[in-house]
């Protein structure tokens, strides 16, 4: 855990003893009460499954909710890139689902048409074993009260056939990046390359921030001034560039369903992703795929010069958006959803996709019934925010869902530009989020 993740995680949790705060038991705690407003239905946007088991328990849990309190809810499922306008139109509309799932710091961008969810994230961080620190800086933008409760975050680790990796001359993912160029350098020379995705991909994108970071790039410093136009983040775009000479075609394209295909197709033997790979290989009906399963391994990404880990993971939220007519309902069946009788199933249904958010979930089984799931367990509780090193706000918000550092990456790494004017042009992108 960096000093970032360490400050904050004691600063969220200032309130719990300290020998609960990492205690895997659940704590005694009475639950806020709310009583579902007469006659109330929920309607729920969220974003589609990459994993059947996930969407299979969330229902069964939302089927649950309804036999238990009456109240009725429709689920809506989209993908990533179409929820994010959606819940915006919705939000400056004041009509439209009144729960909705959504990722990274999507909730910063409209604040004030979110509902307060303190009560409900005081009780469950009470006791769960406190809120990881990334939840409180994606859901808790003015330290006082959260607009969202945490989900988790879908881990992006390097996925990887390990007998490519072998025969590359590696026994494994080298933990440096001076190393990892080399392994993705033999890849391509026995005709194993690797592929990350540069598109506009709102998962599988993330890995430009491990870059960036890696270097000692960020887009903006701790006073929310954009410093991404760096020494730093040229020396992150130039190894960019070696990276991607050693991926296989089409990457620039690449959106967040790609990468898994070119995998287990055999178009690459390396790239960044979620467990789901490795859980669409478990499952496949096709043999072939499902030979891949023993082959597949996970592993962190290469520290960088910085000396520390730079993870970056998909965060996902959920917000209650204020016009709903059924607050009470909303925040029962939110509640509901993460108390230890639906949350410890559905994240075992998920198959290790989903990493909690809440310490106490840190010994749920899925994450020690197969040793290729414990590389995802940590992801939420090791993660930076997308806005790093800066507040999260309005411009965090905006920055990344125009998706500046991917596409300086791209720029950078393709040759479209070279490093100092693909630096150049997010830094004056960046200016017009972060007003000074």
């Amino acid at each position: 855990m960096d000093n970032f993740n360490r400050r904050r995680f004691l600063e969220g949790t200032a309130g719990v003893a300290a020998g609960a705060v990492f205690a895997p038991s659940v704590h005694a705690q009475s639950a806020p009460a709310y009583k579902p407003e007469k006659g109330a239905k929920l309607r729920v946007l969220r974003w589609s499954r990459f994993v059947q088991g996930d969407i299979d328990q969330y229902m069964k849990n939302v089927a649950a909710f309804t036999a238990k309190t009456g109240v009725e809810v429709r689920v809506d499922n989209e993908g990533w890139e179409d929820v994010r306008p959606k819940a915006a139109v919705a939000a400056n509309t004041g009509a439209g689902p009144d729960i909705i799932l959504s990722t990274n710091d999507d909730a910063n961008l409209y604040p004030e048409k979110l509902l307060d969810v303190t009560d409900l994230c005081e009780y469950l961080g009470k006791k769960y074993g406190g809120w990881y620190p990334a939840c409180e800086a994606y859901l808790k933008p003015d330290g006082k009260r959260w607009i969202g409760v945490a989900l988790g975050a879908a881990g992006a680790m390097l996925v990887y056939r390990q007998s490519h990796v072998k025969a590359a001359g590696f026994d494994g993912v080298p933990k440096d990046t001076a190393g990892f160029l080399k392994l993705l350098q033999a890849m391509k020379e026995k005709g194993t390359p690797a592929g990350f995705a540069l598109g506009n991909a709102t998962g599988d994108g993330l890995w430009c921030n491990w870059l960036l970071w890696s270097h000692g790039g960020k887009l903006v410093d701790k006073d929310n001034k954009v410093v991404i136009d760096s020494p730093e983040t040229l020396k992150a775009l130039e190894y960019a560039k070696e990276m991607y000479a050693t991926f296989a075609p089409g990457t620039l394209s690449w959106l967040d369903p790609n990468n898994n295909k070119a995998f287990l197709d055999g178009q690459v033997s390396l790239t960044n992703n979620g467990i789901s790979i490795y859980y669409a290989a478990k499952n496949s009906k096709d043999e072939k795929i499902m030979a891949m399963k023993e082959d597949i391994h996970h592993a962190p990404y290469p520290i960088g010069p910085v000396g520390v880990p730079t993870e970056s993971h998909l965060f996902f939220n959920q917000m209650i958006m204020k016009y709903t007519k059924y607050p009470q309902a909303a925040k029962e069946f939110l509640r509901f959803m993460m108390e230890k009788e639906q949350f410890d199933p559905w994240l075992t249904a998920a198959g290790g996709y989903i990493a909690h958010p809440l310490d106490a979930y840190s010994k749920t089984e899925i994450w020690t019934s197969d040793p290729k799931h414990t590389a995802y367990r940590d992801c939420v509780k090791n993660m930076r925010p997308a806005g790093y090193a800066g507040k999260l706000g309005y411009a965090s918000a905006g920055a990344g869902a125009d998706f500046i550092v991917v596409n300086m990456v791209a720029e950078a790494a393709s040759g479209s530009k070279t490093p100092k004017e693909a630096a150049e042009r997010a830094q004056k992108r960046a200016e017009r989020y972060y007003k000074v």
